[in-house]
């Protein structure tokens, strides 16, 4: 079994809390044989052809359980990066999806879908790395998730704290919250650090059951509701 992490431990002095928080990190975990396919997962399309270039600059407002914030995405940071942000976004990836780790002082962490249907397209689509481009990961600033070098795919995470110890790991930041930081620090956190270093949500299961998963064992989790290009950024 292949488990998408990057030298767990070797960041335990980012932990704010009781627990060494790992860094940011995706399972690649096989998904379920009899996966639940759902409307949303349909109308989706295959990475092969999410591959629209993405404006120089652009805003997304993420709807959640909590409220609204926006991210404003700068290509000259990461380009492949915010193209592949982009073309999530634009399909509509994001919508219904769990925001099923989060540490208190370090970060929020997305992306895995909520039909494992989806997550099994995706869960391979890698995309190579984006070299640092002298942005930090700053609080508010939201960069991908990796399994070490060229593994990046769906999942992301914005920073709640200074985490610049991250930069030269392959975390290059693409954007940054714009509006709404304050929801997005009132995320729900009470899981802390996901299965099997902590108590909060496995990757592999959520890839595998989706959603049915996470509303079933942890019913407190926030979720976006919706994500969507703000079409006037400058």
């Amino acid at each position: 079994m292949k488990k998408k992490i990057l030298a767990v431990g070797v960041l335990s002095f980012f932990a704010a809390c009781a627990q060494p928080a790992a860094p940011p990190a995706q399972s690649s975990q096989p998904v379920s044989s009899q996966p639940v396919v759902t409307q949303t997962a349909a109308m989706l399309l295959p990475p092969s052809q999410a591959t629209e270039r993405a404006p120089d600059v652009y805003k997304v407002r993420f709807q959640t359980t909590k409220g609204d914030f926006i991210l404003e995405v700068q290509r000259a940071w990461a380009p492949v990066g915010a193209d592949r942000f982009y073309n999530l976004v634009k399909m509509g990836y994001f919508d219904e999806i769990a925001f099923f780790r989060a540490i208190s002082g370090f970060m929020v962490q997305f992306g895995i879908h909520g039909s494992p249907e989806v997550s099994a397209q995706w869960r391979n689509a890698n995309i190579p790395d984006d070299p640092p481009a002298g942005q930090s990961n700053s609080r508010g600033a939201i960069s991908f998730a990796t399994a070490g070098p060229n593994t990046r795919t769906t999942q992301v995470f914005i920073n709640y704290g200074n985490n610049a110890m991250l930069d030269g790991m392959g975390f290059t930041p693409f954007g940054h919250v714009v509006e709404g930081m304050d929801v997005v620090a009132n995320l729900y956190q009470g899981y802390g650090e996901g299965a099997p270093q902590g108590l909060g949500p496995d990757q592999g299961r959520v890839q595998a059951e989706g959603n049915a998963y996470l509303k079933r064992d942890f019913p407190q989790l926030d979720y976006v509701k919706t994500a969507r290009l703000i079409l006037d950024a400058k």
